[in-house]
């Protein structure tokens, strides 16, 4: 009855001479459309159980779980439970309610935030309800229309999303410079000081989350100081894997206190949710009360600002989870270098897998692999174009610090198996070396 009456109104709709809004939904447009016409859950959208481990289930076979960012193996640690659980007893799972600037606001959110902020180096903080969320808002509380926006071309989304809010919002001009190029950026804020009237603010991730390269920060944090110019780091992937106690990539490379803005999501290796800025006070009080995308949300809830405090505790001490982290993903890409395939020179803990397909077997190559792996016990997320050169596949691994030695040898066996039985080319001729550089900005 519905399909029949959506029938009428796009007859309607073609009678009147416009296109009904809806008519879209019934191709194979937007994001991932094929999939989503045929019904895919196996690539799209698949079907797990909520409780990340190194072992999941998947359509009633076990799986060795490659595709998890709990980078430290922190979800579900008994510490954490048990502070759950006391919170919910003394707070419920409603509380606070209101946005901060309302009823929202907290002496524990506030306790919280002098704790992010020490140690990120900064003087203050400010806590966002999801990552996604808090990099979109602080990008648009601080852009106007006389400052312009600088970003790196493999920026995530958030970060595009941002530049947009502040760019149709607000009126700031968008630059977009080459990942990773450092002489491309030098031209572009050469280009932008000549008749700039505003601020520059320049916007890179510390760890990127999909190729696992990191963003070159000695020379980034240079060239904004050259240029008079402002800069913000996502590091998503970077805290808590990433330098000292997990401080992050700028840590990492000694220049933390270069960066003007450092964002940390709770997504990744605290396995939860949120996030926060951290600047100078005065640069954080006004994120506060401009940032869209929480002055007029709901605060975050007690539950995850007393269990994410716990868990900072120990993201903080964990060094030897770091330790484990790194030593499974030294292990995972040697091994899977010594196999004949190419793993992508990222200085993190991610591994990315690339397989040469070719134009033309793109589609029937990355459905046998992915395939194969999968009837084989092993989860991974396939990557193709328009994320990655067209010609190319990619598998992006995240190692943890949950899997253990046999996780490793149990997945090569699989991609030997898979090697050998498919009969794959894993040797990239010149065009496809290049590819991959530029994916890397080598």
């Amino acid at each position: 009855m519905l399909l029949d009456q959506q029938a009428e109104q796009e007859s309607a709709a073609k009678a009147e001479g416009h296109t009904d809004l809806f008519a879209k939904c019934h191709t194979d447009g937007g994001y991932f459309g094929k999939m989503r016409v045929i019904g895919d859950d196996e690539y799209t959208r698949p079907v797990l159980p909520p409780n990340p481990s190194r072992h999941m289930e998947f359509k009633g076979k076990e799986h060795i779980m490659w595709s998890i960012n709990n980078y430290l193996g922190l979800a579900n640690h008994p510490d954490v439970l048990e502070v759950a659980h006391k919170t919910i007893d003394e707070f419920g799972v409603s509380s606070p309610m209101g946005s901060r600037m309302m009823s929202g606001n907290t002496e524990y959110h506030l306790a919280f935030e002098r704790e992010l902020a020490a140690h990120a180096e900064k003087e203050a903080s400010f806590l966002f309800n999801y990552g996604y969320m808090g990099v979109q808002g602080t990008i648009q509380s601080l852009v106007g229309k006389d400052d312009i926006i600088v970003m790196d071309k493999l920026d995530h989304a958030c970060i595009v999303d941002g530049a947009f809010l502040g760019q149709s919002m607000n009126g700031a001009q968008l630059r977009v410079f080459k990942h990773n190029n450092m002489d491309n950026l030098e031209q572009v804020l050469k280009r932008v000081n000549r008749d700039r009237k505003g601020g520059v603010l320049v916007l890179t991730e510390g760890v990127y989350g999909m190729t696992g390269d990191l963003a070159p920060l000695k020379e980034i944090t240079a060239l904004k100081d050259k240029y008079d110019a402002r800069l913000y780091i996502d590091d998503a992937h970077g805290w808590g894997t990433m330098g000292p106690q997990g401080k992050g990539t700028a840590a990492h490379f000694g220049v933390q206190d270069k960066v003007d803005i450092y964002f940390g999501t709770f997504a990744k290796s605290f396995a939860s949710i949120g996030g926060f800025s951290a600047s100078t006070k005065e640069v954080v009080d006004w994120i506060a009360y401009n940032a869209r995308t929480q002055v007029f949300a709901k605060s975050l809830p007690m539950l995850y600002v007393q269990t994410l405090r716990k868990t900072f505790d120990l993201v903080k001490s964990g060094e030897d989870r770091r330790q484990k982290m790194w030593k499974r993903s030294n292990e995972l890409k040697a091994g899977l270098r010594e196999l004949g395939f190419y793993v992508g020179p990222g200085e993190s803990p991610i591994c990315s897998v690339f397989i040469p397909t070719g134009e033309e077997a793109l589609e029937t190559i990355g459905a046998a692999t992915s395939g194969f792996l999968r009837k084989n016990g092993v989860f991974v997320t396939a990557i193709t174009y328009p994320v990655i050169p067209l010609g190319l596949l990619m598998f992006r691994m995240i190692p943890t610090a949950m899997h253990e030695e046999e996780d490793v040898a149990n997945t090569l066996a699989v991609f030997k198996h898979m090697r050998d039985n498919l009969g794959l080319r894993l040797t990239m001729n010149e065009d496809e070396d290049k590819k991959i550089r530029k994916v890397y900005g080598i």
